[in-house]
C-alpha cells in the first residue's frame, strides 16, 4: 500500500480550496433572465407546484439526488469519540465517494448531540431537504436506536452504513466464498469476533442468507457471548450461545468453517487457523491491521479463503462497493426506505457480479483480463464499472417489488444506460487503465530516474502494482534523491548506463543499432557513444527485449526524442509517420486530440496518417472514432494553405475508409455542436453523430488547443501524450507533467506492451 503520512494528508486537505467537496450550480446563471428564473420571481412557480403535489419536489429540486451524511462523531473510524466537528473530514470524504462512484450529491452534517432522542429530533427536522439519510460513525448501541427510530418516522431511505455497508459486502463475499469452498450455508459454523454495530448487522444478514442461528458463536471483549451472561444488551442477546464448552476465541474457532473479525488486529493466530475445518473462510476485517495478516493466514494453510478490509490483498471488503449504488438505486425510484429486501438485492447483485467475465476497455480490445471467480477473486473490485448499473438496478427493482418506490422504473435497459452516462468517463477511463495494467504489470524503464517527479511516479506505479520500474541513473545520486524524498526504492531496479558492468550491454545495443541503421551511415563506435545517452540506452533496452516499455520526455527536447525513437525503434510499416494523442476527460465526455506533440507542419500525407493512427488508438480504448479534421475553413471555403492540406487528406481518408465517420475541413465550433453542424452542413458524413476525435491541422493548434481546455477547466482530466505508430511501446511525457500524469502514461505503456506481447504470440 502507498504509505500515507500525516504531512501528506494535511496538505491534501488544506491545499487550495480547503476541504474535499463544494456546491456547484446546475442551471444557467449568466443573464438577468437566468437569475429571475432561478430566484425571484420565477422560483415561486415550482414552490406552488410542490405545495399542491409534494412529490413534485423530486421534479423541481435536487432532493432526489441529495443525501445527508450525518454523524455525531462518537465512533469515527478507529479514532473513537472525537466529536462532531472533528469527524467532518470523514463526512466530506464520504460525500466525495458518493459523488465520484454514484453521482450522488451530499451535504455533510455534523450534529453535536449524543442523546439519541435529541439527535433524532434534529435529523427529523431537516429531513425534508434530502432524498436519503446516510448515518455515519455513531457508536453502539445508540446507532441501533437512532436508525430504528428514523426508519419509523421518516419517509426517505435511512441507512447506517457502518452497520449495513459492511454487512452487504461481506454477505456477498461469504456467499461466494462458500460456493468456492463447496459448503452449504445452512450447515457451516460461524465465529464472529466483535459485537459492535457492524458485527450485529453482518450476522443478521448472514442469517437471512440461510446461516443457522445455532451455528453462530459471537465474541466481544469479554469472550464468548453466552446466554447465561448477565447484563446483555438486546442486540447481543440475539446471538448469545447456549454452549458451555467455549469461552475463548481459541476454543470457539476450533472446527469452525467461517471466521469473521470486526474487532482489532493480530488477535487470530496461525494455530487457530490450523484448527479450523477444511477450506476455512477467514474474513479479517479490522482496519488497518487485520485480525491476522494475509501472509500469516496463507502460510498457516494453503486452503484458506481470505478477505480483509485492505486494498493490497485479494477479496477486499470495501463499503464503497455498496453504499453509492444502494443509495443511487433508492434515490432513482424516490424510495421511502432502504429495507431488508433492498439490502439483500444489493448483496446478491454484488455476489453475482464476481462470477461474470470482467468487461472493460481491455476485455474486448486488448484481451488482457485474467481475473476468474475463485479463491483469489470472489468479491468484485471497487473499480468495477458495472457496480453502478447492476447494484443500483437491483436495489431499485427490489424497492419497487417491496412497495417502497414512489416512481417505478419502466425500462431497466435505458436506466442502466443513464447510469453509465451519469458519471461520464472522467474517472472510469483512468480507473480502467490502472486496474488493467495492474493485472499484467510489465518492465518499464524511466529515463530520467533522478528527477523527483519521475522517481515518485515510478515508486507509485510499483506500489499500485502497475509495473516493475527500472530507473536509469547513478545509484548514489538516486539514493540521495530517494532519501530526501523519503521514497523506498526497494524492489526497483537501477541501471547506471555509465558503469563498467553495463559495457557489455552497451556493446550489444550498439551492435544491434549499427546493423539496423547500416544504410544510414551508422558505425559501431558512433552507436556505442550514443548508448551513453538515456534515450538511446532505454529505447534499446525495449528494442532488445530487456524491458517492455520506456517513459521519457521530462528533460529531453522532443525533437531529439523523436529522432532517437525513429532510429532505435522505428515506425510501424503500415504507416509513414507517427504521432501522439492526448485524451481529455471532460464533463461533456471523452475527446481524443491529435497530433499534440510530433508533427509540426504536417502535409496531407502526414495528416492522413495521423487520422488513421487516431482512429486506431480510439478503438484501442474501446471507443468508436468520430473524427473531425479541423481548420479555420469549412468544406473548401478556403482553397489554399492548411485548409487545402486538410481537405486533401479528408478526400483520401474517405475514399480509403468508406465506413469511417470522418469529415472536414471544419471549424471546431461546428465539429462540437452537432445541431449547428447538421443544420448548416447536412451533407457531412458526421451528420447525427457526436464528434469525439479532433485532428488539428498543425502541432501549434493541437498543442495549444488541449492545453487551453486543460487550463480553463481544472476538472478536465488529461491523459497523455499517448504515442501512436512506433514499433514498440515508447511513451513521452511533458516537462511539466505531474506524478499522476506520468503514472497514467505508464499504465497506458504497460497495456500497450502487454497487447504487443499478445500479438507476437499469435
Amino acid at each position: 500500500m502507498v504509505k500515507i503520512t500525516k504531512e501528506a494528508a494535511l496538505e491534501y486537505h488544506s491545499n487550495g480550496r480547503p476541504g474535499k467537496i463544494e456546491v456547484k450550480p446546475t442551471k444557467p446563471y449568466s443573464t438577468q433572465t437566468d437569475l429571475s428564473l432561478a430566484y425571484s420571481p420565477g422560483v415561486a412557480y415550482p414552490c406552488l407546484e410542490i405545495q399542491q403535489n409534494p412529490d413534485d419536489v423530486y421534479k423541481y429540486t435536487d432532493k432526489g439526488n441529495l443525501v445527508a451524511v450525518i454523524s455525531n462523531g462518537t465512533a469515527v473510524l478507529g479514532l473513537g469519540d472525537i466529536g462532531a466537528m472533528s469527524g467532518k473530514p470523514v463526512m466530506e470524504g464520504k460525500g466525495l465517494l458518493f459523488k465520484i462512484y454514484g453521482g450522488v450529491d451530499v451535504f455533510d452534517i455534523e450534529v453535536d448531540e449524543k442523546d439519541p432522542d435529541k439527535f433524532c429530533e434534529a435529523v427529523e427536522r431537516i429531513a425534508p431537504s434530502f432524498g436519503g439519510i446516510n448515518l455515519e460513525d455513531i457508536k453502539a448501541p445508540e446507532c441501533f436506536i437512532i436508525e430504528e427510530r428514523l426508519k419509523r418516522t421518516l419517509d426517505i431511505p435511512v441507512m447506517h452504513d457502518d452497520q449495513h455497508g459492511t454487512a452487504i459486502i461481506s454477505a456477498a463475499g461469504l456467499k461466494n466464498a462458500l460456493e468456492v469452498a463447496g459448503k452449504d450455508i445452512d450447515k457451516v459454523s460461524l465465529v464472529v469476533n466483535g459485537a459492535g454495530a457492524a458485527a450485529i448487522s453482518c450476522t443478521k444478514l448472514y442469517m437471512a442468507l440461510g446461516l443457522r442461528r445455532e451455528n453462530i458463536v459471537m465474541l466481544d471483549s469479554k469472550g464468548v457471548i453466552t446466554s447465561d451472561r448477565p447484563g446483555l444488551t438486546g442486540q447481543k442477546s440475539l446471538f448469545a450461545t447456549d454452549r458451555r464448552d467455549v469461552h475463548t476465541l481459541e476454543e470457539a474457532i476450533r472446527g469452525a468453517d467461517v471466521f469473521v473479525g470486526l474487532s482489532k488486529g493480530n488477535i487470530l493466530t496461525q494455530d487457530m487457523i490450523r484448527s479450523m475445518n477444511e477450506n476455512p473462510i477467514v474474513f479479517a476485517l479490522a482496519n488497518p491491521v487485520p485480525e491476522i495478516s494475509y501472509e500469516d493466514a496463507m502460510e498457516a494453510r494453503s486452503d484458506v479463503l481470505m478477505s480483509t478490509g485492505r486494498s493490497d490483498y485479494p477479496n477486499q471488503i470495501n463499503n464503497v462497493i455498496g453504499f453509492p449504488y444502494i443509495f443511487r438505486g433508492a434515490l432513482d425510484v424516490h424510495a421511502k426506505a432502504i429495507n431488508e429486501e433492498m439490502k439483500m438485492a444489493a448483496a446478491l447483485a454484488i455476489a453475482e457480479l464476481a462470477k461474470q467475465p470482467i468487461p472493460d476497455i481491455v476485455n474486448d480490445v486488448y484481451h488482457v483480463n485474467d481475473l476468474e471467480f475463485g479463491p483469489k477473486y470472489f468479491i468484485p473490485k471497487p473499480v468495477d464499472p458495472r457496480l453502478i448499473t447492476e447494484v443500483s438496478a437491483a436495489v431499485a427493482k427490489a424497492a419497487m417489488e417491496s412497495g417502497v418506490a414512489r416512481t417505478p422504473i419502466t425500462d431497466f435497459d435505458a436506466y442502466k444506460q443513464s447510469l453509465r452516462e451519469l458519471l461520464g468517463q472522467e474517472s472510469k477511463l483512468t480507473r480502467y487503465l490502472h486496474a488493467t495494467a495492474a493485472r499484467h504489470p510489465q518492465r518499464v524503464v524511466f529515463a530520467e530516474g533522478a528527477n523527483q517527479t519521475m522517481m515518485k511516479a515510478a515508486v507509485q506505479a510499483k506500489q499500485e502494482g502497475i509495473c516493475y520500474p527500472i530507473l536509469l541513473g547513478n545509484p548514489d545520486r538516486l539514493a540521495r534523491v530517494a532519501h530526501r524524498l523519503k521514497l523506498d526504492l526497494t524492489g526497483i531496479e537501477i541501471i547506471d548506463m555509465r558503469a563498467d558492468k553495463e559495457q557489455g550491454r552497451r556493446a550489444t545495443y550498439a551492435k544491434h543499432l549499427t546493423e539496423k541503421r547500416a544504410r544510414q551511415g551508422y558505425i559501431f563506435e558512433e552507436a556505442c557513444d550514443k548508448m551513453y545517452e538515456r534515450n538511446y540506452f532505454g529505447m534499446s533496452m525495449v528494442e532488445n527485449g530487456d524491458a517492455d516499455a520506456f517513459i521519457t520526455g521530462l528533460y529531453t527536447k522532443y525533437s531529439n526524442t523523436i529522432k532517437v525513437a525513429k532510429e532505435v525503434i522505428g515506425i510501424r510499416p503500415e504507416y509513414g509517420h507517427f504521432g501522439t494523442m492526448h485524451i481529455l476527460n471532460t464533463k461533456k465526455g471523452v475527446y481524443y486530440i491529435a497530433d499534440t506533440l510530433i508533427n509540426r507542419h504536417p502535409d496531407s500525407d502526414v495528416l492522413t496518417d495521423v487520422a488513421r493512427l487516431a482512429a486506431h488508438s480510439v478503438r484501442f480504448f474501446n471507443d468508436e472514432p468520430v473524427i473531425a479534421m479541423l481548420s479555420y475553413s469549412n468544406f473548401g471555403a478556403d482553397t489554399t494553405g492548411s485548409p487545402l492540406r486538410v481537405h486533401t487528406a479528408v478526400e483520401i481518408l474517405q475514399k480509403e475508409n468508406p465506413d469511417l465517420a470522418i469529415d472536414g475541413e471544419i471549424q471546431v465550433n461546428f465539429a462540437l455542436d452537432r445541431k449547428l453542424r447538421d443544420e448548416k452542413f447536412p451533407f457531412t458524413r458526421l451528420k447525427g453523430k457526436n464528434v469525439n476525435t479532433l485532428v488539428f491541422p498543425d502541432l501549434s493548434s493541437a498543442n495549444s488547443g488541449y492545453k487551453l481546455l486543460q487550463g480553463l477547466s481544472p476538472e478536465t482530466e488529461v491523459i497523455g501524450p499517448i504515442q501512436m505508430g512506433l514499433n514498440k511501446p515508447i511513451h513521452f511525457t511533458d516537462f511539466e507533467a505531474s506524478v499522476r500524469d506520468i503514472v497514467n502514461v505508464t499504465a497506458v505503456a504497460v497495456i500497450d506492451a502487454y497487447v504487443e506481447k499478445i500479438k507476437n504470440k499469435k
